[in-house]
């Protein structure tokens, strides 16, 4: 059955201004490119505390209409410091689609989300299971 998250992919119509906007805000290249990284058609990149994938698919290749505008489902990203890692995706052009939000009844959840320069949402999160999770898998 399911396990987790492999990859997530978005998509973009510049994969050049996408691949320098997510290059500039995990702090690292893409360590895959296909065909090459000079003319991807595909750049994934992985970072993180269990090194998710994501994938940026050049919007040629989908099989659905993507119109830049905010599409698509959201997937949160476990963000530490939520205040600072919303601002820094706004101060790198992201558009705001819903502030910081408490989730529950003081439960440690609190969510946000953002479309990036090429339509894509991107969620952020606090999430207190994630974190826990994490901290088995530690020992």
């Amino acid at each position: 059955m399911l396990r987790g998250f492999a990859t997530v992919s978005l998509y973009a119509t510049d994969m050049a201004a996408a691949r320098a906007w997510y290059t500039e805000l995990l702090g690292i290249e893409p360590y895959f490119a296909v065909p090459d990284f000079d003319d991807p058609g595909y750049l994934e990149y992985r970072f993180g505390d269990l090194q998710c994938e994501l994938g940026i698919i050049d919007a040629k290749y989908a099989r659905h209409q993507v119109t830049g505008g905010p599409a698509g489902a959201i997937i949160h990203w476990q963000a530490d410091d939520l205040e600072g890692t919303f601002e820094r995706l706004l101060s790198l052009g992201a558009k705001e689609i819903e502030g910081i939000t408490e989730r529950g009844d003081n439960t440690g959840f609190r969510t946000a989300s953002v479309a990036d320069p090429f339509g894509n949402i991107i969620g952020i999160m606090n999430n207190p299971h994630y974190l826990q999770v994490l901290a088995d898998l530690k020992n």
